[in-house]
C-alpha cells in the first residue's frame, strides 16, 4: 500500500507504539494515585508533557493535554467566549477553517455572538490587511489556522497575532496548528498566539491525544470539562496515559529529525507539483506552501472515480478533509475554484515516510489510468 493521506492521519512511529504498549502493560497506574505505582505514571506523564512542549517551543506548564485537536479547538473557542463574552460579542475567523472551528462559530452565532469570516484569495491565503479591516473594539477572539488542511496555504500567524494584540489588546488570538505542528517551524513562546491547538495522530502518534497551549499572558482560562481537577484544574478526567505517552514519544522523535524530514517532504512535493503541472488536464489548487499538502483536480473525472482508480493501484488519497466526508469542499469553494475542478479534486499529503518511488507510482497512475478518462 502507498499511503498518501497523511493529513487525515499518520502511521504511528515505532517510538509511539512502544510507549503505548508500555503504558498498557507496565505503567498503567492512575497518575493521580499517591502510591509509588501512581507516582511513576505521573512522572511518565510529566515527561510526555515536556516532550510535546519542547517540540512546540513552549513552557511545559502551559501545555494542557486533551483528547484530540478538535477538543483543543473547542476549548479555545468556548473558553474565550466564556471569559470575554461580557466584554464583547465579536469574533473573527476564516471561511477555510476546519469544521472543529466553523461549527463552534455557528453555535456561538446562535447564542448571540457575531462572527466575521475572512475570505481567502485564490491561493487559499488570508491577508493581514483583511484581518486588520475586520478587527473592532468589541472583538474578543481571532481564530486563524496555521496551515490549511486542503490547500496547503501557510498563514502569517506571528504577524496576525501581533496585529490583533496591537489593535485589540484584550482580544485572544488562537491558531489551529494541527497541520503545522512539526511541519512548519514555530516556537510557541515567541509566536505571539495566546492559544495553540495540536494533535498527536498527525505527527505519527496515537489517536486520542491532543494539546492546547495556553500562553502565560492568559493568567487564567476557563475549563471545558469539570471533574477531578486534572491538568491543573483545567481539563478534568483521568488522563489517557497510553495515548499521551505515545504522543510524547512521537513528539520527541519528530523533533529530532524535523528539519531533514520537512526538507525531504518539500523536495518530494515540489517534484510532484512540477510533474503534474506538465500533464495536460491536471490542475493544482492553492498555494501548496506547506511541505506536505497538495490539492489536485482533473476536471472531467469525478473525485470518487480518481480515488477508486488510485485505490485499485493500492494508492490512498482523500477527497479533502477526512472530517468533511461527503460534502463539497468549503475551502476550494471559498477560494473560487471552478465547480468542475472542485468536483474532481483530491488531496495528496505526504509524511516523513513517503518515498520517491511512491511519488513516481502516483504520477504514473494518474498519467496512464486517470487522464485517459477525461
Amino acid at each position: 500500500m502507498i499511503y498518501l493521506d497523511n493529513s487525515a492521519t499518520t502511521k504511528p512511529c515505532a517510538e509511539a507504539v512502544e510507549a503505548v504498549a508500555q503504558a498498557l502493560t507496565q505503567d498503567w497506574g492512575n497518575p493521580s494515585a499517591l502510591y509509588d505505582f501512581g507516582i511513576h505514571a505521573a512522572r511518565q506523564l510529566r515527561s510526555a508533557r515536556h516532550a510535546v512542549a519542547a517540540a512546540m517551543g513552549a513552557e511545559a506548564d502551559r501545555v494542557f493535554f486533551t483528547s484530540c485537536g478538535t477538543e483543543a479547538d473547542n476549548w479555545a473557542v468556548y473558553g474565550t467566549a466564556k471569559r470575554l463574552g461580557k466584554r464583547g460579542k465579536h469574533i473573527v475567523t476564516t471561511a477555510i477553517e476546519h469544521h472543529a472551528i466553523l461549527n463552534c462559530m455557528k453555535d456561538l452565532e446562535a447564542q448571540g455572538f457575531e462572527v466575521t469570516c475572512l475570505q481567502p484569495d485564490n491561493s487559499g491565503n488570508i491577508s493581514p490587511d483583511s484581518l486588520k479591516a475586520a478587527l473592532r473594539k468589541d472583538t474578543i477572539l481571532v481564530s486563524i489556522m496555521m496551515v490549511n488542511n486542503e490547500a496547503g496555504s501557510v498563514m502569517p500567524i506571528a504577524q496576525m497575532a501581533k496585529l490583533t494584540h496591537r489593535l485589540c489588546p484584550d482580544a485572544i488570538f488562537h491558531t489551529d496548528a494541527v497541520q503545522g505542528f512539526l511541519k512548519i517551524p514555530f516556537q510557541a513562546k515567541t509566536l505571539g498566539a495566546d492559544l495553540i491547538s495540536v494533535s498527536s495522530h498527525k505527527i505519527h502518534g496515537p489517536k486520542g491525544a491532543g494539546a492546547l497551549y495556553i500562553s502565560p499572558r492568559l493568567k487564567s482560562f476557563p475549563p471545558l470539562i469539570h471533574g477531578g481537577g486534572q491538568e491543573n484544574n483545567l481539563r478534568s478526567g483521568t488522563e489517557a496515559t497510553p495515548a499521551l505517552f505515545g504522543f510524547g514519544a512521537a513528539a520527541a522523535a519528530g523533533a529530532k529529525t524535523f528539519r531533514e524530514d520537512t526538507a525531504r517532504e518539500r523536495a518530494l512535493l515540489e517534484d510532484l507539483c512540477a510533474r503534474l503541472e506538465a500533464l495536460p488536464g491536471v490542475q493544482l489548487n492553492g498555494a501548496h506552501e506547506a511541505p506536505h499538502i497538495l490539492s489536485v483536480s482533473i476536471p472531467g473525472v469525478p473525485t470518487q472515480n480518481s480515488i477508486n482508480i488510485l485505490q485499485d493501484a493500492q494508492i490512498c488519497v482523500s477527497a479533502g478533509s477526512a472530517c468533511a466526508k461527503g460534502h463539497r469542499s468549503h475551502v476550494l469553494t471559498a477560494m473560487n475554484v471552478p465547480e468542475q475542478a472542485i468536483d474532481s479534486a483530491f488531496r495528496v499529503s505526504l509524511s516523513r515516510e513517503t518515498t520517491q518511488a511512491e511519488i513516481d507510482a502516483l504520477v504514473e497512475t494518474i498519467q496512464k489510468d486517470i487522464l485517459p478518462r477525461i
